[in-house]
């Protein structure tokens, strides 16, 4: 069963009918993420023939592809400004400002030291820090792509935000080493 009007075609944003920016409405998204889910569900072919069924899980994969996309700020960046045609080079371009590096150093070695003593709430209070420079790059992120229309900037933006997410991970695992 295919549902009417869908497009292969259609990118992220075309797909759930919203506007091509970084700001977006969380519960906008998961009620369009459930209502177009509940369109192309793979169970609403299973009565249908081979070719229906596939359409069908063709069509679903796509809602979550896009909307695991649209869902993280990271993720959702990195689509927009490759819409423009911009390369974030997350693996090419390790070019960092030293400052920014620096305090990536700094922050790495805090959760190390954190970790060899088991202190819980410094890893705390690291967290409270990344989750705060995670959202002052978020918004960055949004000046830069819905209002300065500036990619190239954004791609810097989507390096660094990258690196917030990689040492999230660290920090992530060294709240279970210590749980261990």
């Amino acid at each position: 069963m295919q549902s009417s009007g869908f497009d292969f075609q259609q990118n992220h944003f075309q797909l759930f009918g919203f506007e091509q920016s970084f700001r977006l409405d969380s519960a906008a998204l998961e009620s369009r993420y459930r209502a177009l889910q509940s369109e192309v569900h793979p169970d609403k072919a299973a009565q249908l023939g081979e070719s229906a069924q596939r359409i069908a899980m063709q069509q679903s994969t796509r809602v979550n592809e896009a909307y695991q996309t649209l869902k993280s700020p990271l993720r959702r960046a990195r689509y927009l400004v490759s819409l423009h045609g911009v390369d974030t080079q997350e693996e090419t371009n390790t070019a960092m400002p030293v400052d920014f590096l620096m305090a990536q150093m700094e922050l790495r070695e805090a959760v190390e030291a954190a970790v060899s003593e088991r202190d819980i709430g410094a890893l705390e209070g690291l967290e409270a820090h990344m989750k705060a420079e995670t959202r002052q790059l978020e918004a960055q992120l949004a000046v830069k792509i819905d209002t300065e229309q500036d990619y190239a900037a954004a791609a810097g933006l989507v390096r660094k935000l990258r690196f917030m997410e990689k040492l999230a991970e660290e920090l992530h695992s060294a709240y279970d080493e210590i749980d261990s």
